[in-house]
């Protein structure tokens, strides 16, 4: 039995402390803040609840495998899921919408011609088959196996498949994901609905590669799913569980540096002084903070993917509103921005649109049908949520004032039925997950030279592991429940761990 230090208690890092204490380890958590859950946050006033990150889950049988690995309870029996149908209304520029079923191709394809005309479903069709491929040589090494010791041939192959041109009578490979919308899908609102599942992650669809693609195809085959009560439940289920297998969390224990010994992880030191030892240190934390806990040591060695800085973080306006949620309305709405070329150069060009100007931004709108998140049935519980680029927050107030009014859109009568809003900004973001900037880690892709995979789990450092968002495979719920087990596999398993089976 190893004595295993995990330092943080995001997703990523409960996955990792439950199934290894049920390896037989023991495990000690030490988390800076008071509470469990990383970005999956929550917020509650007068009787309403939000939640402060994701708010809906992809890919749940991710979080079915950690349960049914450590323990007899499935994860059904400890939270209520249930699939979010339809999965989206979207309320393009022109003034067009379609509402998108949930999981279902046939159904999509058909939303797409009532909604945007005849052709445009089964342009997104087609899409789709190739967004498989491009997911079905891909999922293994980017989910389910340790990052290859040759991570640089994930970068050089692009796996979405070349498309035959009739005109130049030969395939053409698309090598981006804005590509991707102007050659194949050939309508500016499929093209937004295409970007939008890369800028909800924090993306540059003019750079994403192609495999990109994987995003909205793992939506559309795996459905969106909604925990009752907030996504936070999944978060208390997790931690409930880990201290079932007798995790021990440590809450205000802030880590301020990793012990070594014979260059190998020896335990953490603690800011109050103490220092624990362990024989296995797993870190789910930012790079810079990493840098820090190791004196600013290189901790991946040469030849080895290089720590992911900076990108976009999120802005989230939370909405108490009088007057209960009406018959028929879509869980999400997203209202797509009104110039695309604005949007992209005021999120990653450094664009001149100041705090106090309309935000060209995407917004997407949540309106969960859920009496737990109300004080009674006469009022209703929102998020907005937009990218913003990461820093210290500086304006987001008088953004989320614009996000508001780009809402009423979705939720006509919004600022007559506001009884009160709360603002979490980038700022926020960082306080509760210690990235720079609150910046937010996007999923692992591949192609693009490598340059949007994250960092192997191992480490330089004997016995020192990454887990969560910052490391393989990336941000995102499902991501980080992988890197959980991935990092538990190589501990239990050793280097000749190959994942999965």
């Amino acid at each position: 039995m190893a004595r295993i230090a995990v330092i943080g208690a995001g997703m990523g890092a409960l996955a990792a402390a439950a199934r290894l204490a049920v390896a037989g380890h023991r495990v000690t958590v030490y988390e800076r803040t008071g509470t469990y859950g990383g970005a999956v946050g929550r917020f509650e006033r007068d009787g309403f609840s939000f939640d402060t990150g994701p708010g809906l889950l992809p890919l749940p049988a991710v979080w079915r495998d950690l349960f049914v690995k450590t323990g007899k309870e499935p994860l059904e029996d400890l939270v209520e899921l249930t699939q979010v149908d339809p999965a989206s209304r979207h309320l393009f520029a022109d003034g067009t919408e379609a509402v998108l079923p949930n999981a279902s191709r046939a159904g999509v394809v058909g939303a797409l011609d009532e909604g945007l005309g005849a052709g445009a479903g089964q342009r997104w069709g087609d899409f789709l088959v190739r967004a498989r491929e491009a997911w079905d040589r891909t999922r293994r090494p980017l989910l389910e196996e340790p990052l290859w010791t040759d991570w640089q041939v994930l970068g050089e192959r692009e796996p979405y498949p070349a498309v035959p041109h009739k005109r130049l009578l030969r395939t053409r490979r698309a090598g981006t994901l804005a590509e991707v919308g102007a050659w194949e899908l050939r309508d500016a609102r499929l093209t937004a609905l295409l970007e939008s599942h890369a800028l909800a992650h924090g993306l540059d669809p003019r750079t994403a590669p192609a495999s990109a693609a994987v995003l909205p195809y793992m939506e559309h085959a795996f459905g969106l799913w909604y925990v009752r009560g907030g996504l936070r439940e999944l978060a208390r289920a997790v931690y409930e569980r880990c201290l079932a297998r007798r995790v021990e969390f440590r809450f205000d224990a802030e880590v301020t540096a990793v012990t070594e010994k014979d260059g190998r992880a020896a335990g953490v030191e603690l800011a109050d002084g103490t220092v624990a030892a362990a024989d296995f240190v797993v870190a789910g934390v930012a790079p810079g903070v990493l840098e820090r806990l190791t004196g600013g040591a290189e901790t991946r060695g040469a030849g080895a993917v290089p720590a992911r800085r900076g990108g976009a973080s999120r802005l989230t306006v939370l909405l108490a509103l009088r007057g209960g949620r009406p018959e028929g309305v879509a869980h999400r709405t997203v209202v797509h921005a009104p110039d695309r070329d604005a949007e992209l150069a005021a999120l990653f060009d450094g664009g001149a649109a100041g705090p106090s100007a309309p935000p060209t931004v995407t917004v997407t709108v949540l309106r969960p049908d859920d009496g737990k998140l109300v004080p009674d049935a006469g009022h209703e519980a929102a998020v907005l949520t937009a990218v913003v680029p990461a820093g210290d927050g500086a304006g987001h107030d008088r953004w989320a004032e614009q996000l508001m009014t780009v809402a009423e859109r979705a939720i006509p009568g919004l600022r007559d039925r506001l009884l009160r809003h709360e603002v979490r900004t980038a700022r926020d973001v960082a306080a509760a997950t210690g990235a720079e900037g609150g910046a937010v880690p996007a999923p692992a892709l591949a192609a693009a030279d490598g340059r949007l995979l994250h960092p192997a789990n191992t480490t330089r450092i004997g016995g020192l592991f990454t887990v969560g968002g910052w490391s393989h495979p990336g941000g995102g719920l499902p991501h980080a429940g992988m890197s959980g087990a991935l990092v538990a596999g190589l501990i239990v398993e050793g280097p000749e761990f190959r994942g999965s089976q």
